[in-house]
C-alpha cells in the first residue's frame, strides 16, 4: 500500500467519502429528475418514464451485497475506486446513448458501480471514528444523499430542458471522475484486526446467527425507504403539475430542502451519540414520518402542503444514518461490507419500485391518495426497530 503509517485526517476522510457518496448519488437519485425531459420530449407516460429512472436504483439493488463481499476483502479504497470509475463508465454511456433501451442499459451499469460507495464509505467512518463520536460523523456522511439529490434537483431537469440530455450526463460524468480521482489519492483504509485476533474475538461469526436485530433493521429501514423516495421522485412533478410551479422554481426548492434534509440527519446522528442509542431515535423519526405524509396527503392541494413535503422532506431521510451506523457496529470488522451491502439492498429495492408505482398511484388516484397511502410504510416500520434489544454503545 503507498499510504503512510501515520494515523490520516480522519475528518479529510469524512470529507472524501462523502464525495464519492455525492457523486453516485447525483447519479441514482439524480435520474428521477429526468422524468418530466423523458415525458414532455421523448413522449413517455409518468409510468414509462419512472421505469427508465428506476434503471439506476435496480443496478444498486443487484450489486450492493456483492460490493458488500468486495469491500470485506480488498478495502475501502479499492472498492470506492473501481465503482466510481464503472458510474463514470456509465454517466458517459448514457451521454451518446441514441435510444431509450440503450439509455436504460448505461443507467443501470452506472447504478450498479454507484454501490460500491454504500458499504465502502461507511466503513471508513465506522473504522476511524470512536463509537461516541461516529453517530454524529455518519449522521454528516448520511448528508451526502440528500446534498446528492439537491445537486441533481438542480442540475439535472435544468440542463437537460435546456441543452438536452447529452450535456447533462457529461456533467454528471465529470462529478463521478473527480471523485473517482480523490478517492484513490486521499482514501486510507481504516485499521482492523487480523482474521487470527477477529477469530479469538468472535467477529469471523455471522452476525444473522441467533441475533434478529439486524434482518429488523434491515426491514424497517427498507419500509422508511418508500415515503423517502416517494418525495424525493415526486415532489419536483407535483410542484409544477398540482401547484403551478416553474421547473427552475421547484428544483430551487427540491435542492433547498435537501440542505435542511442533511441538516436532520446531523441533528438525529449527534442525538444518537448524547443517549448512546441509535434504535430508539430511529423509532421516534419513523412515527414522526407517518405523521408528517398522512398530513400531507390531507393537505396536499393546499399552501400547507409545501410546508409539509419540506418537513416530510426532513423526517423522511433522518432515519437512514443512525440504522446505517447501527448496522455496521453490529456486523464488526469482517461482516459490515456484507451487513451494509444486504441493508441498502432492502433500501434500494424498496425504493426501485418508488418511481413506476407511486407513478401509476399517481395518474390512477392522484398525489393526495398516494402521499396519505404512503403513510402506512413508516407506520408498520416503527414497531420493527429493536429498541429493547439494543446494546448500549462504549463510551
Amino acid at each position: 500500500m503507498p499510504h503512510s503509517r501515520h494515523t490520516p485526517n480522519r475528518w479529510l476522510l469524512l470529507v472524501v467519502s462523502m464525495v464519492g457518496q455525492v457523486a453516485g448519488t447525483v447519479f441514482v437519485n439524480g435520474a428521477p429528475f429526468l422524468i418530466s425531459f423523458l415525458r414532455d420530449e421523448r413522449g413517455l407516460s409518468l409510468q414509462q418514464a419512472g421505469v427508465v429512472v428506476a434503471m439506476p436504483l435496480v443496478g444498486m439493488v443487484i450489486s450492493l451485497i456483492v460490493w458488500g463481499v468486495v469491500v470485506d476483502r480488498i478495502g475501502e479504497r479499492a472498492t470506492m475506486t473501481i465503482g466510481l470509475a464503472i458510474v463514470t463508465v456509465g454517466a458517459t454511456g448514457a451521454a451518446f446513448s441514441s435510444s431509450l433501451v440503450g439509455l436504460s442499459v448505461w443507467l443501470l451499469l452506472g447504478g450498479i458501480g454507484a454501490g460500491s460507495t454504500n458499504s465502502a464509505s461507511g466503513r471508513v467512518v465506522v473504522g476511524w471514528f470512536p463509537p461516541n463520536r461516529r453517530g454524529i460523523a455518519m449522521g454528516i456522511r448520511q448528508t451526502a444523499l440528500p446534498l446528492g439529490v439537491g445537486v441533481g434537483a438542480l442540475l439535472i431537469p435544468n440542463v437537460a430542458e435546456a441543452e438536452g440530455l447529452r450535456l447533462t450526463m457529461l456533467i454528471v460524468a465529470g462529478i463521478c471522475a473527480l471523485a473517482t480521482l480523490l478517492s484513490v489519492a486521499l482514501i486510507v483504509d481504516p485499521p482492523r484486526p487480523t482474521r487470527e485476533e477477529a477469530a479469538d474475538n468472535g467477529q469471523l461469526e455471522n452476525p444473522y446467527r441467533n441475533d434478529r436485530r439486524l434482518v429488523r433493521i434491515h426491514l424497517a429501514s427498507a419500509l422508511l425507504s418508500i415515503p423517502q423516495f416517494t418525495v424525493w421522485t415526486y415532489m419536483l412533478v407535483w410542484l409544477t403539475d398540482e401547484h403551478g410551479w416553474t421547473t427552475l422554481a421547484a428544483s430551487a426548492l427540491v435542492a433547498s430542502t435537501q440542505v435542511l434534509g442533511s441538516a436532520g440527519r446531523i441533528g438525529v446522528g449527534w442525538w444518537s451519540d448524547l443517549v448512546s442509542s441509535r434504535l430508539g431515535p430511529m423509532r421516534i423519526v419513523a412515527i414522526s414520518a407517518a405523521t408528517t405524509m398522512l398530513a400531507l396527503g390531507l393537505l396536499s392541494g393546499t399552501a400547507a402542503g409545501i410546508a409539509l413535503i419540506i418537513v416530510a422532506t426532513i423526517v423522511t431521510v433522518a432515519p437512514n444514518g443512525l440504522a446505517f451506523t447501527s448496522v455496521a457496529e453490529i456486523g464488526g470488522p469482517y461482516w459490515s461490507g456484507r451487513a451494509l451491502g444486504l441493508q441498502n439492498t432492502g433500501q434500494y429495492l424498496a425504493s426501485a419500485i418508488v418511481p413506476p408505482f407511486i407513478g401509476a398511484s399517481v395518474e390512477g388516484r392522484g398525489y393526495a391518495f398516494t402521499f396519505a397511502a404512503v403513510a402506512l410504510f413508516p407506520l408498520i416500520a416503527a414497531p420493527l426497530v429493536p429498541v429493547r434489544s439494543e446494546k448500549r454503545l462504549p463510551e
